[in-house]
């Protein structure tokens, strides 16, 4: 499909061409701006591989890249996510890794082109940025643009947030992310409750081998523990054994194990799990998400050699049966040694909703900044 107004045109994606398009469009939105932190470009590429991307099993994507002047200015995603549509009794296009020029007619170009792709598959309501699983970025950042974004949440220009109101987009709902200092010792607070439970309950901190996580039927338990911790959570789409095998595989060479603490009971189930890790900001940034020819040598040093000041706490998940019973103090009694002993000296979630209060909440002892508010957006289509 190509729609023209002018000289602007939006292709879809079908060859290598108009891929490369796709992923060099950023260079110029993000030229000199020191916030932006690239995706990896084989993780680009590999999201549209069905060999490579387990989503696609139940997922109908399409990319589209719009044109000026036969200069590619903007790109988008459309994705149907049939497991979640049916989960949550919606019709919803989602769209995901939006960019644009500053320029209306692009971004409603762009937006126009999902929308009509969604439409001829049945769908009712434009919806994003949101990707195939809660493992893909999702929300436009409309606060804190001055601050440095992270490899695991989106950065975006100001003039974005505008630009979907322009077009008739409104808010569906918020996330906000969470920095802390990491402080001195562990709060008492904290220090009370993991006593308790771990006394009282018999749970303990496990921190995993990478022979027991590839071989000890680990990855199983975890992803048995996100899908049932998660499944209440806005727009979750139950994770696949294919998606758990191809997390571990992807990550298991630079996932640090001794920042992802779990917590076991005295039957050796999995009942919580924190997944962090060392940022990645200043690699990415160098290396311009490209492993040659010297990316690989920034990302290999920040992961192994040198640490940078800071980690990225990209997910706490629960069991529902022991969720408000202090679990979480038992992460923070064991991850602030542990961050204190690798040099960070401050911490970042992944996005949190606004309105899940318990989770927000747990994190008061800390004295937490709540920043980088960020929106997923939605239109009757």
């Amino acid at each position: 499909m190509t729609m023209q107004s002018k000289s602007l045109e939006v292709r879809k994606i079908v060859d290598r061409r108009t891929l490369n398009d796709f992923i060099g469009v950023v260079d110029d939105i993000y030229r000199g701006c020191r916030q932006y932190v690239p995706d990896m470009e084989s993780d680009v590429r590999e999201f549209f591989d069905a060999r490579k991307n387990p989503g696609l099993e139940f997922s109908d994507v399409q990319g589209f890249v719009a044109y000026r002047g036969g200069k590619a200015v903007g790109r988008i995603i459309g994705i149907v996510n049939h497991k979640a549509n049916e989960r949550w009794h919606t019709r919803n296009v989602r769209f995901s890794m939006i960019e644009f020029v500053d320029d209306l007619a692009v971004s409603g170009a762009l937006l126009d082109a999902v929308a009509q792709w969604g439409r001829q598959r049945g769908m009712t309501a434009l919806q994003g940025p949101m990707g195939i699983t809660d493992f893909d970025k999702e929300g436009m950042l409309v606060e804190d643009f001055q601050l440095e974004g992270s490899m695991s949440a989106i950065y975006n220009p100001p003039y974005y947030p505008r630009h979907m109101e322009e077009h008739g987009l409104t808010k569906e709902t918020d996330w906000l992310q969470i920095r802390i200092r990491v402080p001195a010792e562990v709060p008492a607070r904290y220090a009370r409750t993991s006593q308790y439970v771990r006394e009282q309950m018999g749970l303990r901190i496990k921190k995993l081998t990478r022979m027991e996580l590839l071989h000890g039927g680990y990855v199983k338990k975890v992803f048995d523990l996100l899908n049932a911790a998660y499944a209440p959570i806005f727009g979750f789409s139950e994770l696949s054994a294919r998606q758990a095998d191809d997390f571990v595989e992807k990550y298991i060479h630079v996932l640090d194990l001794q920042l992802i603490p779990l917590v076991v009971n005295e039957q050796d189930e999995v009942v919580g799990i924190a997944i962090t890790i060392a940022s990645m900001t200043r690699a990415l940034q160098k290396s311009r998400g490209r492993l040659w020819p010297l990316g690989w040598y920034h990302l290999l040093k920040s992961l192994k050699v040198q640490h940078e000041d800071h980690a990225e706490m990209l997910l706490v998940a629960v069991r529902p049966d022991y969720q408000g019973l202090g679990v979480n103090a038992l992460f923070f009694d064991d991850l602030v040694p542990v961050y204190q002993s690798y040099g960070f000296t401050w911490a970042e979630t992944g996005p949190q909703l606004e309105d899940n209060i318990r989770e927000l909440s747990q994190w008061k002892p800390l004295k937490p900044q709540f920043v980088k508010r960020r929106r997923c957006y939605k239109k009757t289509i």
